[in-house]
């Protein structure tokens, strides 16, 4: 009973930062002159991602101070949970499990005529590049909140009653959904379908947790340094002709 009420706590948590940009509306022809008259360039993109930034970071502190109050929360699902560094073992394999399942699922899209690229992870880069603090929302924040939605409560809550694959299916489909970026609605399932398959694979919260965190970080390294990256591997590359021809 005591953690049906921490999962509620948590929901309500998750659904206030989700609505939270109402409360900007009547402020923002203010914010808008403040960031205006400060020579900032796209003072939108600012008011976004301070506001991204700061709803988020105060809905995770929230959230793990209901967690803390109830100790037995994140405790393990039932059966044997997996030691520390296997369960940090298995967050690194889910990431390339993600990566694997987001390029299946982009080649189902293609096929159905769905233009690679997602407008939503295009918004939030735009936003991070303006605000580099909304990094720590995208690569953190978003995955420990995610993660004890989508995973903790959702798939936690559907597994006793039904079977993993249907609670792992419905947790995917609502992930998918949440992020209101419906083209590519397949990509977000298949994503949350492989995080709920690390949770249950582990029984430890903190596996998917991980596996979330590096897929975000890896994105947010790509769009900001994907350039520079593949430049490295060409010159990393020419390297190897030299010195082993």
């Amino acid at each position: 009973m005591k953690q049906q009420k921490t999962g509620i706590y948590i929901l309500i948590v998750y659904c206030i930062m989700q609505l939270s940009g109402a409360v900007l509306m009547p402020i923002l022809p203010f914010l808008y002159n403040f960031f205006e008259t400060r020579g900032v360039e796209d003072p939108a993109l600012n008011i976004s991602g301070w506001w991204v930034f700061l709803s988020m970071a105060i809905a995770t502190l929230i959230t793990l101070l209901i967690i803390r109050k109830d100790n037995t929360y994140l405790k393990p699902l039932k059966g044997k949970s997996t030691p520390t560094l296997q369960t940090i073992g298995w967050g690194i394999v889910g990431f390339f499990l993600v990566l694997f399942g987001q390029g299946f699922a982009a080649s189902i899209e293609l096929k159905f005529g769905v233009d690679p690229g997602s407008e939503n992870t295009t918004q939030f880069i735009e936003i991070a590049q303006a605000v580099p603090f909304a990094i720590f929302s995208i690569v953190i924040f978003a995955p420990i909140l995610e993660e004890l939605i989508f995973r903790r409560i959702i798939f936690g809550t559907l597994l006793p009653k039904t079977n993993f694959f249907v609670a792992a299916s419905v947790s995917a489909i609502v992930f998918a959904i949440i992020h209101f970026d419906f083209t590519h609605i397949l990509l977000y399932a298949v994503s949350g379908f492989i995080f709920s398959f690390i949770y249950y694979k582990t029984k430890r919260i903190i596996a998917s947790i991980i596996s979330h965190m590096l897929l975000n970080g890896f994105v947010v390294l790509v769009q900001f340094y994907g350039e520079d990256i593949q430049k490295f591997f060409e010159q990393y590359s020419n390297m190897q002709i030299i010195l082993f021809p």
